[in-house]
Formats: C-alpha cells, structure tokens, sequence
C-alpha cells in the first residue's frame, strides 16, 4: 500500500476498521475472551486504542464513549445481553496464551 497517497490509505484503513466493528457487531457471540485467546485483541483493547489515538492528536475521547462506539451500545447493556461467563476451558486457554507472550519475551 505504499503506493498509496496517505489520505487514501487512511481512507482504507478507516473502512476497514468499521467493516472490523460491523463484523464483530454481526458476530456477538464471539466473546471477548474468545478474540483474546485467538487474537490478543477483543473489543475493549478496539476501545482503548481508539483512545490512545484521540489523545496522540490532542482529541478529547474518553474510554465509555469510545466502548459505545466499539459496541454499538454502552458496554452495560451489551454486556447484560450477550456476555456470558468464561468457561474453565477459556480462562485455562487464555492463562496459556498470556503465558506464552511472557515465556516469549523473557
């Protein structure tokens, strides 16, 4: 994409991002946990890092507001309808995962 003027790619790169927002909306039942054993990503690190970037440019955006935006709803209301607990089998999953970053590090 280097080829690319900067506006269009940031242009592609927004469309993706909210093509990434509509595909996690139409796929609730993937939890959060789910995308963090898979992905080392889930929907609130979408929101943080939206954050992060509001602040890098000097825009006020603070962490609720841009859940909303990530979920489509406050994050309250999506989490009352469509969490549901982690298994044994996923916080043991993600336990793995988030050990073998470390193991990878050290």
């Amino acid at each position: 994409m280097q080829h690319l003027d900067v506006t269009t790619r940031t242009e592609l790169e927004a469309a993706a991002f909210r093509r990434l927002l509509e595909h996690l909306d139409a796929n609730k039942d993937v939890q959060n946990i789910d995308l963090m054993i898979l992905a080392d990503f889930c929907r609130n690190c979408l929101s943080k890092w939206l954050v992060a970037a509001a602040g890098e440019r000097g825009v006020e955006l603070d962490y609720e507001t841009a859940r909303e935006y990530v979920y489509g709803m406050p994050y309250s209301e999506w989490k009352s309808l469509y969490q549901t607990p982690a298994s044994p089998e996923q916080l043991a999953a993600l336990e793995a995962r988030q050990q073998a970053r470390k193991d990878v590090k050290a």
